[in-house]
This record gives C-alpha cells, structure tokens and sequence, in this order.
C-alpha cells in the first residue's frame, strides 16, 4: 500500500506538470512512450501463451499512428465565405491514422510471407500484432488528439486523467470495504458491482468539479463522464482478460505497487477516445 502512495504521489504531479505546461511535442511523444511500454507488456503476456508478435514492426507503427496524431493539430482550417468551403494550410509534414494502418497492413503481410517461422505461427503472430496496434496504441493515442482541442484540450486531457484516477481509486477503496457482488468472477474475482458503482461516481464527481473550470455545459460533461468511465472500465476488464489468459497477477513491474504500465493505463486505453467523439458531439457543438 505504502509503496502504491508513493509511486502515485511521484507520477501523478509529473503527469499534470507535462499535460499543463509541456510543448505539444513533448505531450505527445511522453503519450506515445507510455504506449510503447505497455505494448511491450501487451506483447509479453502474448509470448506467455505462445503468441509471438511481430513486436518490432508494431512498435514503429504504434509511433506513426502517435505521430499522425499529433500531425493533425499542424492542419488549419480558413473557412472562406459563408462557410461553404475552406482551405487546410498545413504547418507542416501531415500523416493519416489510415495511411499508418495501411502501412502496417501490408507490412505485416509482408513480414508473414517472408518469415521463416512455421506456417502455423504466422497468422498469430498477425493476429497478436493487429490486437496490440487496434487495442492498446490506437485508442490510446487519442489523448493527444484531445490534447490539440482547441482552447478546452489541456484542461480535456486533465479531466480525463482525474476521471480515471478518481474512479479506480473510489473501487478501490469501496471494493474492499463493502464489495460484496462479483461483477465478473471469471475475468477478475475481486472486482465488485459495488466498486464498479463507486467508479461510476468518482469520475462523475471530477467532471461536477471540471465544469466551471472548464466553462463547459454541466450535463454534457456528466454525459461525457459516464460514458467514458464505461469505456474505462471496460478497458480494466479487457487487461484482466489477458493477464488471466497469460497466466499473471500484473502486466509487468516497472511502477512499484502498481504493476506495470498496461495495468495503469488500461482504463486510458478505451475511454480516450470516447472522450474525443463525445466532447465533438455533446460540448464542442
């Protein structure tokens, strides 16, 4: 427990310091090295059950798909007239999401063909390859498309964040008090309905505190807040999955009282971009 506090005492600030202070840069290659870590767990708990992935290969496209991420904040948009067209002026060099996974398509293809590993583990090694692209670093890496929100994304990426640590840290706590329900036994027994409720309540009490803050319509933020504390914990689950399939209690050891990045991330993982596509359709309108 000591070792928890502390560990989360010495990350969170820092966390806060780069999401508040740090170049767009840095925001997004931090974001993109957090997600590389957690691939290599990702990658780790595959071999556990003999799924060896084309690591190397997904690594570099993970890092592409963070950097067409981040490329689209260098687009501008001039809106000409009445509105009915416009111009994008792009600061700089620009890569698409849809270009990086069609990179990574025929890459992998490649790789599969001409591999000199048995027939049998290729189309695992695909399979495990694509999970760790389309699980882990896709969804993750809409952190900092919402970190490029114009005006609102700074304090958008904080109140994500807080959403997910206040909801683990109220299932925390009430699933060891008073948790009685098993929410899912079969994928991680101590979980309870009682904490999964709890959670629910936590990131909806950050997103109350969030909206003056953030001069955001109140409901929308509380609409945002559960849906992705859903995602969220659905992500937590998803971890679950794969740790119970592979066999270990954490993804890694890398945070003391932790476990490893994937175990911290993981309900990050599945609510960043549900917070991308909400906040575009119930605050940004």
């Amino acid at each position: 427990m000591l070792l928890r506090i502390v560990t989360a005492a010495v990350l969170i600030p820092a966390v806060v310091a780069l999401v508040w202070w740090g170049p767009a840069e840095l925001l997004a290659a931090g974001t993109a090295g957090v997600a590389l870590l957690a691939l290599a767990e990702f990658f780790n708990l595959g071999d556990r059950v003999g799924l060896r992935g084309f690591w190397k290969w997904t690594m570099v496209c993970a890092a592409g798909i963070f950097y067409a991420q981040y490329s689209q904040g260098l687009v501008r948009v001039h809106t000409l007239g009445r509105g009915f067209s416009f111009v994008r002026d792009a600061a700089g060099g620009t890569l698409s999401v849809e270009a990086v996974l069609l990179v990574f398509l025929f890459g992998a293809a490649g790789i599969g063909l001409g591999t000199r590993r048995p027939l049998q583990e290729v189309l695992p090694a695909i399979s495990v390859s694509s999970a760790g692209l389309l699980f882990v670093a896709l969804p993750f890496s809409y952190l900092v498309r919402i970190g490029e929100i114009e005006r609102a994304g700074r304090q958008l990426v904080l109140l994500t964040l807080c959403m997910m640590w206040a909801g683990d840290t109220f299932a925390y706590f009430v699933g060891r008090s008073i948790g009685r329900v098993p929410m899912a036994p079969a994928l991680s027994p101590k979980k309870t309905w009682e904490g999964a409720v709890a959670n629910m309540v936590g990131s909806l009490v950050v997103a109350v505190l969030f909206t003056r803050w953030m001069h955001a319509d109140a409901l929308a933020l509380l609409a945002i807040a559960g849906l992705a504390n859903i995602a969220g914990q659905m992500g937590d689950l998803s971890k679950s999955a794969y740790k119970r399939g592979a066999g270990v209690k954490d993804s890694g050891t890398l945070l003391p009282g932790h476990g490893g990045v994937l175990d911290r991330i993981d309900s990050l993982i599945l609510a960043s971009p549900v917070v991308w596509v909400a906040w575009q359709w119930l605050a940004a309108r």
